[in-house]
């Protein structure tokens, strides 16, 4: 567990900087007992001297209390050659967006809530708990890097690349000038490539993020782009797909459920979709990544705030991901943390193999 410090001040104790938090799982399925093992190893946690040259006195309190309340750092895994905490940071709620139905006030609330400094607490928090990497957009990037800069982390970037029609390269350009550790393409993106049959320049996406010695990965709300790309063996490193179940109050009925209706509009007939479901067919969508043989990032595995961690964590682990995204405020850092690291810890009847 590692809290970084401003670039140029000083820690009285460096001793505590060398704490690992790597806690790779093999491609072969680990057992109950093996997971446990594994974590029983993971060291205590200890506050680290030196947040006095952090934060101001008015904030350094709270993070005191919230890291003593951390039981332990988020696991990790292999994605290629990097290693990615198993609790991956969305940005969703950083750059003052948030899927929210027919709420009306949320972006606005986020964006007065999330100042920089809230922004940076976020980040601080998230990386003494173990999680390394973010899943980014290239516009939050440089505020991303100043807070690399200034704090010194060394936080991965996870970048989500759009496909300007008039420069289909260009926006996976700047994920790499931007300093990106790995890139894949929006979820909407590929969805609508994939409907729309335009199969060839998803190709030549892919293999140009490769040829960039990057990861690529396939983005997809819809499980038909997933199915699409296996059975045509596209070739990416790594799925991020939605991924939750159904079983919350505002989930649309299932004999509501239209393809791609996830990548469409918004209604606000009762009876229709209104911002709120990301993974239409969860069981399908476990039967379709038994067979997948490349890692899995779940994101939406709360159905936007809809599903308490400890049920979607477990639903996603259980189920076959391999990394869950998850946009957190500060004040849930702790938390999640503590709450994931506690299901991989005493995890089930999980029956896909691990890819990571």
């Amino acid at each position: 567990m590692k809290l970084f410090r401003k670039k140029g001040s000083v820690n009285p104790d460096s001793g505590l900087n060398a704490i690992n938090t790597e806690h790779p799982v093999s491609n072969k399925s680990k057992s109950r007992r093996e997971i446990l093992k594994g974590l029983a190893a993971l060291p205590a946690v200890a506050l680290l001297p030196g947040i006095n040259n952090i934060y101001s006195p008015e904030v350094k309190s709270d993070i005191t209390q919230d890291l003593k309340a951390l039981t332990g750092p988020v696991p990790s895994g292999k994605l290629g050659k990097l290693n990615v905490s198993r609790m991956i940071l969305g940005c969703n709620m950083i750059i003052s967006h948030a899927h929210a139905r027919d709420l009306i006030y949320t972006d606005s609330l986020i964006k007065n809530y999330y100042t920089e400094d809230k922004i940076f607490r976020t980040l601080q928090l998230a990386e003494a708990a173990g999680v390394n990497t973010i899943v980014n957009v290239t516009e939050a990037m440089d505020q991303f890097n100043k807070y690399k800069k200034e704090y010194n982390s060394k936080m991965q970037a996870i970048c989500m690349a759009t496909l300007p029609k008039n420069d289909l390269f260009s926006n996976i350009n700047l994920c790499r000038d931007k300093g990106a550790s790995a890139i894949y393409v929006h979820g909407r993106v590929c969805d609508a490539y994939v409907k729309e049959g335009k199969y060839d320049e998803l190709a030549k996406v892919f293999s140009y993020i490769q040829s960039l010695g990057f990861q690529a990965g396939v983005g997809a709300h819809c499980l038909e782009t997933v199915e699409w790309c296996e059975k045509e063996g596209f070739n990416t490193d790594f799925y991020m797909k939605a991924f939750h179940h159904d079983k919350y109050w505002s989930a649309l009925p299932e004999e509501n459920r239209e393809q791609y209706i996830e990548i469409g509009p918004s209604f606000t007939d009762h009876n229709k979709y209104c911002d709120n479901m990301w993974d239409l067919h969860p069981n399908r969508t476990v039967e379709v990544m038994k067979n997948v043989k490349k890692p899995f990032i779940a994101f939406k595995t709360l159905a936007a705030g809809a599903i308490r961690p400890k049920d979607g964590f477990r639903y996603a682990f259980e189920n076959g991901a391999d990394f869950v995204c998850v946009g957190m405020f500060d004040f849930q850092v702790i938390e999640n943390a503590n709450t994931l690291t506690t299901i991989l810890g005493d995890l089930g009847k999980r029956q896909r193999e691990w890819f990571s």
